[in-house]
């Protein structure tokens, strides 16, 4: 049996980490360097590198703190923000990350999945989604959830992992840093469309949303969370306890 990730997640906005409610009002939290370390050594199973304002303000990833981030951590690395081309792909890589998360990118460009899992392969291209409801469909949100695309969610995955997306991260807008638990609805969804690793994220408040999230959705792979880690509302480790205690299968910190 695979064992379930817990995966912290920087968002990061002029070189600091932030966090908001529904991709809104950020408020800084701490240093990406200082706060990755942590995370590695203290039980996380992979961390997530957002540069949240790449692709609104039209710019490229910045790479010098990722350098800086990936030098000091021991887990593995998924990086996302401005990933327009081939080009920031490599250019990502070589920074350190071990895989690449892609979202308005691909929106504008949906053969770019395609070249990178091409190039690069399946397991390095992972598909990042913002979806939040609009008339009771689930629908796909660009520049970090400020743009409604127009797009169905759940078409757009299924396409997307038909293109090579070897794994995908479903941001459910409408929860997050809510607090009141992952978006099960959605996530199920996304689960019984595509055969790829499927991350939960968007609304953990607190350890028993996670054990939710695993009981109700045994398929889901990974549940991702930034506000609870940062403040330090769930430590990992403790998590991890939890998670054991009921019979779900975790890394041991």
């Amino acid at each position: 049996m695979i064992t379930k990730r817990i995966i912290p997640c920087l968002d990061v906005k002029n070189g600091r980490v932030v966090k908001g409610v529904n991709f809104d009002n950020l408020n800084d939290v701490s240093s990406p360097v200082e706060l990755g370390k942590y995370y590695s050594d203290c039980g996380a199973d992979e961390l997530v590198f957002y540069d949240i304002t790449a692709s609104s303000d039209g710019r490229k990833l910045f790479t010098d703190i990722l350098k800086q981030v990936a030098e000091n951590i021991f887990i593995p690395l998924t990086v996302g923000g401005g990933i327009n081309t081939l080009e920031d792909f490599d250019r990502v890589l070589k920074c350190g990350a071990d895989k690449v998360s892609v979202n308005s990118g691909a929106i504008k460009n949906p053969d770019l999945i395609e070249a990178a899992a091409r190039k690069y392969g399946d397991q390095c291209v992972v598909l990042s989604v913002d979806v939040k409801r609009v008339y009771g469909e689930f629908r796909v949100f660009a520049k970090g959830g400020r743009e409604d695309t127009g797009m169905e969610a759940i078409g757009w995955i299924k396409t997307c992992v038909s293109k090579g997306a070897g794994e995908v991260v479903v941001n459910s807008i409408d929860t997050d840093g809510v607090k009141g638990g992952f978006d099960l609805e959605m996530l199920n969804a996304v689960r019984e469309a595509v055969n790829v690793p499927v991350i939960a994220s968007g609304g953990a408040g607190c350890e028993e949303d996670f054990v939710t999230l695993f009981k109700e959705i045994p398929d889901i792979d990974a549940g991702l969370a930034a506000s609870i880690f940062h403040f330090g509302t769930v430590k990992i480790s403790d998590l991890k306890e939890t998670l054991n205690k009921n019979n779900i299968l975790v890394r041991r910190v």
